[in-house]
């Protein structure tokens, strides 16, 4: 025999749920289902809202409950493995999360209202006792300390932090572009060619002022060698290499990419 239930106000369909079946007392994970709806549908019966959204949601709800309740009068189906479906299931579920975020709430509101009877009182000591400080006694603070024991300390101090520092990454700096004009320096490469004839090549490299311009000068050489425009020689393998100009004026103006 259904229960008439007569209260005014619930927060939604589940929350319903939720009060039909604790006043029947039953197991939330073994609804009796056919008991519930009827309640279930009694109080949307008695409902006295005109809001068409709150009594729409009730009303899928109710929907929701007469199909359980079909599913239940006919043979239950099986899944994949083996076990029979429960088609209270779903709906058990949702009550679950809902019941345990209403009980989160719950407890929310009462830490609210706790929070509401703390107060703040602000310090009312007098300044001298707040600007007062304890002596040191600098005699007791030292002790048998002597220099050489501080010194000591401060040795293993610093020991510890020079064994903090990477000896590899510690020694990178910054990697700045390095611009080389490639014409300009074809240009001054072979105006050094044309005026020296012959001369050594550690030499001219000695005159770049930085690893790049090094490079860039490495390079218009290989290139003027194999334009034919000056020759090498060394002696053996460590000598200095010597160049020689062949005939420079005759020759194409070299193309270079630049380098940067």
């Amino acid at each position: 025999m259904a229960i008439p239930v007569k209260l005014e106000v619930f927060e939604g369909p589940l929350d319903l749920l939720l009060h039909l079946i604790d006043k029947n007392k039953v197991d939330i994970y073994d609804i009796p289902i056919v008991e519930i709806t009827e309640q279930y549908l009694d109080y949307i019966r008695q409902m006295e809202t005109e809001d068409m959204n709150v009594v729409s949601e009730f009303l899928v709800m109710a929907a929701t409950l007469i199909d359980i309740k079909c599913k239940m009068l006919l043979p239950k189906e099986v899944n994949e493995e083996g076990e029979e479906e429960d088609p209270r299931a779903e709906l058990v579920e949702k009550l679950l999360e809902y019941k345990m975020c209403k009980y989160m709430s719950y407890e929310l509101r009462d830490r609210m209202i706790d929070a509401e009877r703390s107060f703040y009182k602000p310090p009312t000591l007098p300044k001298e006792v707040a600007d007062y400080r304890q002596p040191v006694d600098y005699e007791e603070l030292i002790g048998d300390m002597t220099l050489q024991k501080l010194h000591e300390i401060f040795k293993q101090v610093m020991k510890r932090q020079e064994d903090k520092i990477d000896p590899v990454r510690s020694t990178f700096g910054n990697i700045e572009k390095d611009e080389i004009d490639m014409d300009l320096k074809t240009t001054y490469v072979e105006a050094y060619v044309r005026s020296h004839k012959t001369f050594s090549f550690r030499r001219l490299l000695e005159k770049q002022s930085s690893k790049m311009e090094v490079i860039v000068t490495f390079l218009v050489v290989l290139e003027m060698i194999k334009t034919g425009r000056i020759g090498i020689e060394q002696e053996d393998i460590f000598a200095d290499i010597i160049i020689t100009t062949k005939d420079v004026s005759s020759s194409e103006p070299l193309q270079l990419t630049s380098v940067g």
